[in-house]
């Protein structure tokens, strides 16, 4: 089994990546689903989505969780039993999971050039033209797009729009580090963003701003 990737934030929070290179069925050994969960999996078609969610059964057994423990709100959030929050992603070959006191929220996404097509659904195109290359382009958007997603889930409301109400400070590569900020009817919420980038993919994730 292939857990890639441990990074402990703080005593409070802690992520996990997998790499996604077993088959199915040794991905579905050991591992008890609830009915719901279940349904969810028997309603998947693709091999790859199916792969990934039993990955994340075994990212969750690496810090003593099961199926059992999870359970999903009327909004589609993920929560566990025992209180502490919890976001979950899977992209391609890889998964992950951030555990935290906090809400939280974590996004992994393949660099595919396919974001230039979509970037102004989510974000204003202006900010980035000063980039020398369509490599850097992809890489950065990819980031503002993890970013986004990752508030997106922290903050849990599906009536949040990527680009009318999140909003992410420039930054550049080597910080591995930015801020966001929902601004949602009267709510102004503010996220630390963090990034790392590896074997071509992009993982974000979105910590609530100390105040």
């Amino acid at each position: 089994m292939s857990l890639y990737k441990t990074i402990t934030v703080s005593p409070e929070t802690k992520i996990l990546i997998w790499k996604i290179d077993e088959s199915y069925e040794e991905l579905a050994q050991g591992i008890e689903l609830t009915d719901h969960c279940q349904n969810r999996l028997d309603n998947t078609k693709s091999d790859i989505h199916q792969r990934g969610f039993l990955s994340v059964r075994h990212l969750l057994a690496q810090v003593g969780y099961v199926d059992h423990d999870l359970y999903y709100d009327d909004k589609g959030k993920p929560h566990l039993h025992d209180g502490k929050q919890i976001s979950i992603t899977h992209s391609f070959e890889f998964s992950a999971i951030i555990i935290s006191n906090h809400s939280v929220g974590i996004d992994i996404e393949k660099q595919r050039d396919k974001i230039l097509r979509i970037a102004h659904k989510f974000t204003p195109l202006e900010e980035y033209r000063t980039l020398a290359n369509s490599e850097a382009l992809i890489r950065k958007l990819t980031i503002v797009w993890g970013a986004k997603e990752s508030i997106y889930k922290a903050y849990g409301s599906k009536q949040v729009s990527f680009l009318q109400h999140i909003n992410i400070d420039d930054f550049d590569f080597d910080d591995k580090r930015t801020r966001g900020q929902v601004y949602f009817n009267k709510d102004r919420v503010s996220y630390e963003i963090f990034f790392l980038e590896f074997e071509g993919f992009t993982c974000v994730y979105a910590i609530p701003q100390e105040k």
